[in-house]
């Protein structure tokens, strides 16, 4: 624990941080779980809404350096891809 009235104050700053970041982080995963199993179920037009809700997260999460910017690239082309081969 620290000693001085700064450090308490950082430490306290950086908990609230992490469950913001851990918050924003399984907010995108859950998307895009969610995303895959309306792939497997064949809605393209719950697809295409339900990618653009992850793309818009996913680079939210790379703009506050909580995910970094190529995964958040992948993961959006990925998507392009799940949204061409999807029926």
């Amino acid at each position: 624990m620290p000693n001085k009235h700064a450090a308490i104050k950082d430490l306290r700053k950086n908990e609230r941080r992490a469950l913001r970041n851990a918050r924003l982080k399984m907010h995108v995963k859950s998307l895009s779980k969610q995303l895959k199993e309306l792939v497997k179920e064949g809605k393209k037009t719950e697809v295409v809404a339900l990618s653009s809700k992850l793309q818009q997260a996913a680079d939210k999460a790379a703009k506050n350096h909580v995910l970094p910017v190529n995964k958040v690239r992948r993961m959006k082309s990925a998507t392009h891809k799940l949204i061409a081969t999807t029926k």
